[in-house]
């Protein structure tokens, strides 16, 4: 066990460069997580502008060609 315990630590100025590498990895995992997100929140966004869409269509379709007149001349 005393082997284990006798083992020099790294040099500071050594520690310096795995501790600045560590942090480099860490920021570009960083940016790609957060460049994945922003593609699936757009796509999602997209997703539901079209689904709005079709609803849209789908409610005016209910409500046949006979409503729409009805609500342009209500007093007709």
């Amino acid at each position: 066990m005393e082997v284990l315990f006798a083992a020099p630590a790294l040099p500071l100025d050594e520690a310096g460069k795995y501790v600045a590498g560590a942090y480099v990895v860490f920021l570009v995992l960083l940016v790609v997580y957060l460049a994945i997100m922003a593609a699936k929140v757009q796509r999602i966004e997209r997703e539901l502008r079209e689904v709005a869409a079709i609803a849209e269509r789908n409610k005016e379709i209910q409500a046949g060609p006979g409503r729409e007149a009805e609500e342009a001349a209500p007093y007709g």
